[in-house]
């Protein structure tokens, strides 16, 4: 008689950042619904500032999701710092402490799950986490876990970290003058300039904490069993290829919920404005939508000329401004008086439901930093971007928008923000051919992640497949 094995149990670790915090939660939806047990782990500091994001006082961020019969439990550890340490203003003693000392948390706090399951009759077998923790792989060895990386953002950035060695032999990174030409010598990556490459491939310091975070995770992913990548395999298909020559590499996004409404699971960091009414009283594709994520800080002198290139341009706009946007604290980066000149064509708030603001008929444009999640919900309700890349894979995910795609165009140019230029290319977006052409192009590429997401489609063959692959895993591994 053939041996039953139990269903999957995976431990998911999110990245603790809300913009990867997000994909991930919906990940664990998607596996759960697809007959895994999930158990998610939340940094408590993560936990703490979600819980006071929200008004109806849950602790458990996905009790819902087990009302509707998932299988998902949810504890949470702690990531080497006090709660109340502010990890915004400190980026380096936080990115420390999640490379030295998470990992002794991870570890105790595994072994107790392993343990208890174990106790109870049945048993963890993978281990899913962010490909940028460089822990996953010892964690994995150590219990005999199947060992999932999960990618939050384009395969493009995926590839280029993975070939940093090539990089380096050729001279387009790691040296004081690192090599201005194009890189043609990636698999699967069309020629693309050093411009483009995400901003920590293109620092010459690259002695900072968060490299070597960046090498020892992608030398714990090289050892991963599966990757899983939330990006659409049509849009990204020659890089996608290369990158499966080497290894189990499954593109499943977008990986948000049907029909892109707003999650059943809590994952804000902050409390949500609403911008509802304010939008109710404005004409149709008349506003332009600003924010720039939720964690790269932005100079007050660019806040500056931002904020007077939406005031030259006099259309209406909901701008996003988190308290901490700004590098210090106790500071007010709009322009004196700014608030009082725009009047109620403009609305400022400190943050809010992107998906619920970008899918109203009154949104025309949006004016973002780039980032993976914002990229893929503009694209889904078909609102062209105008681009302000300001850290990390946001530069790399200009490129696909812009140059690639067509989605997108770009705010400025290489020089300082100007409030001229920025009060053009809003009109530009808003008002002028460019906005037209943009909306015409976007309206192909939804396509592509409209019929990546469906019963047959591409990504929800590559969920099956993955899944398939996992679960033939964890039995040869009981065996």
């Amino acid at each position: 008689m053939a041996k039953i094995h139990p269903k999957p149990h995976a431990i998911l670790f999110a990245y603790p950042l809300q913009g990867h915090l997000i994909p991930f939660v919906h990940l664990a939806i998607k596996l759960a619904s697809k007959g895994f047990t999930i158990t998610f782990v939340n940094t408590e500091s993560i936990h703490c500032q979600t819980f006071k994001a929200q008004s109806d006082n849950t602790t458990d961020i996905f009790s819902t999701a087990r009302k509707s019969g998932l299988d998902i439990r949810y504890i949470t550890v702690n990531d080497g710092l006090p709660v109340n340490f502010d990890r915004s203003l400190n980026h380096d003693q936080f990115m420390f402490s999640l490379l030295h000392v998470f990992s002794a948390h991870v570890e105790e706090l595994v072994n107790k799950i392993v343990k208890t399951e174990m106790e109870s009759g049945s048993r963890v077998n993978c281990l899913v986490a962010d490909t940028f923790f460089t822990w996953p792989s010892m964690i994995a060895k150590k219990f005999r876990l199947v060992h999932v990386s999960f990618w939050t953002e384009p395969a493009l950035v995926f590839t280029l970290y993975h070939h940093i060695p090539l990089l380096r032999e050729n001279g387009h990174f790691g040296s004081n003058s690192n090599r201005k030409e194009a890189i043609d010598y990636i698999p699967g990556v069309s020629p693309i300039n050093p411009k483009d490459l995400m901003s920590y491939l293109q620092a010459s310091d690259i002695t900072t904490v968060v490299h070597q975070i960046i090498f020892k995770a992608f030398e714990s992913a090289r050892e991963a069993d599966f990757v899983l990548c939330n990006t659409v395999e049509e849009l990204e298909k020659d890089t996608i290829s290369a990158l499966q020559v080497e290894k189990p590499f499954f593109a499943v996004g977008p990986v948000f919920p049907a029909g892109f409404s707003k999650s059943i699971v809590a994952t804000s960091l902050w409390a949500e404005s609403d911008c509802a009414q304010w939008l109710d009283h404005k004409p149709n594709r008349s506003v332009l939508y600003v924010s720039f994520g939720s964690y790269a800080h932005v100079s007050k002198e660019d806040i500056a000329e931002i904020a007077n290139g939406l005031w030259l341009s006099k259309v209406n706009f909901i701008w996003v401004l988190r308290p901490d946007i700004v590098s210090f604290d106790g500071c007010d980066p709009l322009p004196v008086g700014f608030l009082e000149e725009i009047g109620d064509w403009g609305m400022v708030v400190p943050w809010c439901c992107q998906i619920e603001v970008l899918k109203s008929a009154k949104i025309r444009g949006f004016l973002t930093h780039c980032g993976w999640n914002s990229i893929l919900e503009s694209i889904w309700y078909e609102v062209p971007m105008l681009c302000f890349p300001l850290l990390t894979d946001q530069f790399t995910n200009r490129k696909l928008v812009v140059d690639d795609w067509k989605v997108a165009a770009n705010l400025n140019g290489v020089h300082p923000v100007n409030r001229h230029e920025v009060s053009e290319n809003i009109n530009r977006l808003m008002m002028g051919t460019l906005g037209g052409e943009l909306r015409n192009n976007i309206k192909e590429v939804r396509k592509m992640l409209e019929n990546a997401i469906s019963t047959h489609g591409s990504s929800m063959r590559n969920l099956d497949k993955f899944i398939e692959d996992v679960t033939e895993t964890i039995c040869n591994n009981d065996d």
